[in-house]
């Protein structure tokens, strides 16, 4: 005997899964593009993975997306080889201690 999903019930799915990619649209390629090792990353190399230009717009659309997978946003002159004055970038980094709510 096999059992068969009512048509509500795929309707339900598929509307979660619409939902879930409606409101991280970038989540699924972050996962799939970003190696699970990566503790830190700059926000114009992390654009570049995704293939996307490097504009304040892109990297405001990706910030949210950033934030929910555990990342926090930094700004440090260390990701830069030689770390001088004007080379300031910003990125992400994920914390070793767990953030407080």
């Amino acid at each position: 005997m096999r059992f068969q999903k009512s048509w509500e019930e795929t309707l339900d799915e598929v509307e979660a899964q619409q939902a879930e990619r409606g409101a991280n649209p970038w989540k699924r390629a972050l996962e799939r593009d970003l190696p699970a090792n990566v503790t830190c990353i700059s926000t114009v190399a992390l654009l570049d993975l995704l293939g996307l230009a490097p504009t304040t717009g892109n990297a405001r659309r990706i910030a949210p997306t950033m934030r929910s997978m555990g990342f926090i946003p930094l700004k440090s002159r260390r990701l830069m080889p030689g770390g001088n004055r004007g080379t300031t970038i910003r990125g992400w980094a994920k914390p070793f201690l767990e953030l407080k709510k």
